[in-house]
């Protein structure tokens, strides 16, 4: 990926999402809970989430993270305090933040890592052509 005229590396997703239903027969698989009752309960997750973050308050999944709404405000900016309000508020935007983990390093010190878990990502060099825009008349 080019930005400012310099080249970085990029992360690439791989296939289709997975779907709730994949993620309800996997968690299913891993407890006693059969998969249906999983789907219910992340179906209700959303919006129970939401109703606790629209009242202000950030939602903590322990092994996952937090979640909390920021409001967007507009790009102009007023000059004092006093003038704020919330009609400069033009949208939210939900905030994510991993879940810390500490781990011990061989000297002894703690090393925090901010991940979803401690799985171990494999990085490899795309081998695949980059998309180009499609050009005006031609999909």
């Amino acid at each position: 990926m080019k930005i400012n005229g310099k080249w970085y590396p990029k992360s690439v997703l791989v296939g289709k999402p997975v779907t709730t239903e994949q993620i309800a027969k996997r968690v299913a698989t891993e407890s006693t809970v059969a998969p249906a009752d999983v789907a219910a309960v992340l179906t209700a997750l959303g919006p129970v989430m939401a109703d606790y973050m629209s009242q202000g308050r950030s939602v903590k999944l322990d092994g996952i993270g937090s979640f909390y709404f920021t409001a967007v405000a507009a790009k102009q900016g007023v000059a004092t305090e006093k003038e704020v309000t919330v009609n400069q508020i033009t949208g939210v935007r939900v905030r994510f933040i991993p879940e810390t983990r500490y781990r011990r390093e061989g000297g002894g010190g703690r090393v925090a890592t901010r991940g979803l878990s401690d799985v171990v990502i494999d990085w490899e060099e795309w081998k695949g052509e980059e998309k180009k825009p499609a050009q005006p008349g031609n999909p």
